[in-house]
């Protein structure tokens, strides 16, 4: 049994790694760098982890904050870190289309830069796991590479832009440790249960459709043959440990997206259906749409970030080859959207007057 030290807790991908990760048995100890804002969230969300009843595997948390120079682990804590940790796994990043520049640059690129720094410090390090995103691509179009790493032309938005820089950082690293790049497509709740502790990305549709499902019809909106590339939480959760234990993984760049993805209007049409019981009807110019979430009141009341609407007709592919080499060996899938979106929306109906699983938008 071996030792692991992961950012980004107590959020969501980290908390569902966690608990995948004990499920497998695969460290005996787990340290969880928290922020200390977030320690009493993070004592309750170890508290539900450990109802799964296993024992001998340790959750302990580890106050810090990734802009500081090392962290800001106290050196105590800090050379223990230090001579036992073998496996890290750096999912500390700001996840918001609306984000300011700022609070973007700071943490999703400067806090990067600094971790990376603490990184090399490691002496028994195994593998380095970076989570990074797929729309490192910003507005470039057609089929996207694993291999790629080319700076667009422009991004839809600041988280993009600085988790593209971001990733530049880590990628320079390949070289001198034992990396594994993990780039996910926009993540939903798990496949089987429809869990997720934020409606963002894909929920905003579903938000403006359960919103406005008292209307007589529904339309499309704009024209669009692009597709969108949504994959379930767990594929992720599994799939990722699955390329941190895997040799073949280390120095590679690895896309987790649906290697099938369905196109923008057949999504959002099962999203329509299911919700409304009809299926959508006419359509409205994008332009018009744009127009109407961008004044706030009408995106507040509709509960939709005005930069969602920049991928109903970004025209890419992300190439999987990588993914599906390593992946198939341990006969790993991404589940069917489709199939799978009647837990995904059960369990939005559920949960969607609760507001600590909406995003405020700005």
């Amino acid at each position: 049994m071996t030792t692991a030290l992961i950012t980004g807790f107590p959020g969501f991908l980290a908390k569902n790694i966690m608990k995948e990760l004990r499920q497998q048995k695969v460290f005996s100890t787990t340290y969880v760098l928290v922020l200390p804002t977030q320690i009493e969230k993070a004592k309750v969300m170890i508290k539900e982890i450990y109802e799964d009843g296993l024992s001998n595997q340790q959750i302990v948390i580890v106050e810090g904050d990734i802009t500081l120079p090392n962290a800001g682990i106290e050196d105590n804590w800090l050379k223990k870190l230090l001579e036992n940790v073998e496996y890290i796994w750096h999912l500390a990043a700001i996840y918001d289309l609306a984000v300011p520049k700022e609070v973007a640059w700071k943490i999703n690129v400067y806090g990067t830069e600094m971790f990376n720094k603490l990184v090399l410090q490691f002496n028994n390090l195994k593998r380095y796991m970076y989570f990074s995103t797929a729309y490192v691509a910003g507005k470039r179009e057609g089929k996207l590479l694993e291999t790629e790493l080319l700076k667009p032309n422009g991004f839809k938005n600041h988280y993009e832009e600085t988790k593209y820089e971001a990733e530049v950082l880590v990628d320079q690293l390949k070289e001198i440790i034992p990396v594994t790049i993990i780039r996910p497509g926009i993540v939903r709740g798990n496949s089987k249960t429809g869990e997720t502790t934020k409606f963002d990305g894909p929920y905003f549709f579903i938000n403006m459709i359960t919103n406005l499902k008292k209307l007589p019809v529904l339309p499309y909106l704009g024209r669009s043959s692009a597709f969108i590339n949504v994959v379930p939480s767990d594929y992720i959760t599994k799939a990722s440990i699955y390329c941190c234990l895997s040799e073949d993984a280390i120095s590679q760049t690895v896309h987790l997206t649906d290697p099938k993805p369905y196109p923008v209007e057949e999504v959002y049409r099962a999203f329509v259906k299911q919700i409304t019981g009809k299926y959508p009807k006419g359509r409205i110019p994008l332009f018009l749409a744009r127009a109407a979430v961008s004044i706030y009141p009408i995106r507040k009341m509709l509960q939709v970030e005005k930069e969602t609407l920049d991928y109903l007709t970004w025209d890419s592919s992300f190439d999987t080859v990588i993914a599906e080499r390593i992946l198939s060996k341990g006969n790993i899938r991404c589940p069917d959207f489709i199939e799978s979106l009647p837990a995904m929306i059960e369990f939005y109906l559920k949960h969607k007057n609760d507001k600590s699983f909406h995003i405020q938008i700005k």
